[in-house]
């Protein structure tokens, strides 16, 4: 599975409270309405200029704090296609995985905002498009992908009415 997009750049420590913001917690039960507050206490611009496909590069502990399964959906809503962090937190990365949001953790520094890169997920390499460099990655387990690919793991319940490993 291969992306492209251009990147958002964002730092270390970015929290589910900068994700969705608390002000906005009685918009839960509404997540394209909160998904127009995404990230908003990290980059007040983000929300509302980015565009489907695009990628979010980040630096250590992305997605620390709350266990708030609507973080990674409303990133995903906002149309962003992947996350790449230098680390994620556990509770974060494995939430994303559950609805069909990738994550690949790499060393982001040489990746800049607005770059374009190109990413194949199996394979984990990330290809930076702007600058004619690569990094690796670790790939993405068989059985990740298959969720990604079925769009989560509700919808992938749904197709095989358990979890099916090969």
């Amino acid at each position: 599975m291969i992306i492209k997009g251009k990147v958002w750049k964002f730092g270390d420590d970015i929290s589910t409270d900068h994700i969705a913001p608390g002000r906005y917690f009685h918009l839960r039960t509404n997540l394209e309405e909160l998904a127009k507050h995404v990230l908003e206490d990290a980059d007040t611009e983000f929300a509302s200029k980015v565009a489907e496909g695009d990628i979010i590069v980040a630096g250590r502990n992305f997605g620390l704090g709350s266990s708030r399964e609507h973080a990674p959906r409303i990133i995903k809503l906002a149309g962003v296609s992947c996350i790449i962090a230098k680390s994620f937190a556990r509770i974060f990365y494995r939430n994303s995985f559950n609805i069909g949001l990738p994550l690949l953790t790499a060393d982001t520094n040489k990746i800049k905002e607005g770059d374009e890169l190109e990413i194949d997920l199996e394979k984990g390499k990330i290809k930076d498009i702007t600058k004619s460099f690569s990094i690796d990655s670790d790939p993405i387990s068989p059985f990740m992908m298959r969720l990604i690919h079925d769009g989560g793991i509700e919808e992938h319940v749904k197709k095989y009415g358990d979890f099916k490993i090969d």
